[in-house]
């Protein structure tokens, strides 16, 4: 005898398949055999591709790849057939689309998920539910605008790390006397950590929803002040975010406006922010260095609603009457030895970079 909760389920385990049937592009006809009889390359090759790119491992000669399927591991295999790429750059390229597409897409349901919750008070199973039942009307235009943006945002990219690099190479000896240890890395970069004060305490005292709408303004505050002071939100670690800029002036208004607007704001705790001006090495969507490493210490020694910056980033900015900097007593700082940080406030000329 089925109950009302059987039904459900059947009802949830159809919608599941129907959309899965609408969003794969035919039936799963092609093995992993097949394919690499169709392009001439080993199984261990496609199937390192296929990984890469976010498909299951399947069982052997199961039929786990449509025709669609079959298309774009055939495009990247492709590159490396023709020359264009060597096989383990391929596979990078190949990871950079599987790792960024399913946090975009866990990313995509829980948003509708919370929509759900809050805004018709659902409880989280069967705001499951409806969430699967809206995504077949947003694929096409979230994938359309997804199509676009990638393009606009490759233009940015090639302009911010090749373009102008020559250009922040010059830039970046404020301040050096060539002796540094970042000295061989090749992009010149401001680079901020912004962190939630006593996240980890008071995160153990919410429920679901106050976690999630704390996480969610904190990460869309960072990003809208870093965005609009010219940055880069690099990725969000938890309770903290990555941020950098081309100049150590814009890197120091966005971490001042970071310390500033998150600890103003009533629904968030206050934020430790940190800043330093370097040179770092952008690798597989991050960035590495020194530079990096010493902002992310500087911010565990931030008081809650201030910026640190440390000795050679305060020598950068010193001719800009924008800031004013009080020197703090050293620190030793693991790695770094006995650093000279200074607190980073606002001159009486600057100008907030939002509303």
């Amino acid at each position: 005898m089925s109950t009302d909760h059987d039904t459900d389920e059947h009802g949830w385990a159809t919608a599941v398949r129907a959309l899965d049937a609408g969003l794969v592009a035919g039936r799963r006809v092609h093995s992993l055999a097949d394919l690499s009889a169709r392009f001439g390359m080993p199984v261990q090759t496609v199937r390192r591709i296929g990984r890469a790119l976010g498909y299951t491992a399947p069982q052997e000669g199961a039929p786990a790849f449509s025709e669609e399927d079959a298309e774009a591991l055939g495009a990247m295999v492709g590159l490396v057939q023709d020359g264009v790429l060597n096989e383990e750059t391929a596979l990078s390229l190949a990871r950079s689309i599987g790792q960024l597409t399913d946090r975009m897409v866990v990313w995509q349901i829980e948003a509708l998920v919370e929509d759900k919750i809050s805004t018709e008070g659902m409880g989280d199973p069967a705001a499951r539910r409806a969430a699967v039942g809206i995504l077949p009307r947003i694929i096409a235009p979230v994938e359309e605008t997804t199509r676009i943006v990638y393009r606009r945002q490759l233009s940015a990219a090639v302009q911010r790390l090749t373009v102008r690099v020559e250009a922040g190479l010059a830039a970046s000896e404020r301040g050096r006397d060539g002796s540094e240890d970042d000295a061989p890395l090749p992009l010149a970069r401001a680079v901020g950590f912004a962190d939630m004060v006593s996240y980890t305490t008071r995160s153990r005292h919410m429920d679901e929803r106050a976690l999630a709408r704390t996480v969610q303004r904190f990460e869309s505050r960072c990003a809208e002040i870093i965005s609009s002071g010219g940055g880069w939100l690099v990725k969000t670690i938890g309770d903290e975010v990555l941020f950098n800029a081309e100049t150590p002036e814009a890197g120091a208004l966005i971490a001042l406006e970071l310390a500033e607007a998150i600890s103003s704001d009533p629904q968030l705790p206050s934020a430790r922010v940190a800043l330093t001006w370097g040179r770092v090495l952008s690798r597989l969507g991050d960035i590495y260095g020194p530079t990096v490493n010493l902002a992310s210490r500087l911010t565990s020694l931030a008081d809650p609603g201030t910026v640190l910056v440390d000795a050679m980033t305060a020598a950068a900015l010193a001719q800009d009457e924008r800031f004013v900097f009080v020197p703090q007593p050293p620190r030793m700082v693991r790695g770094f030895g006995e650093v000279h940080p200074s607190l980073l406030m606002s001159g009486s000329t600057q100008t907030p970079l939002s509303d």
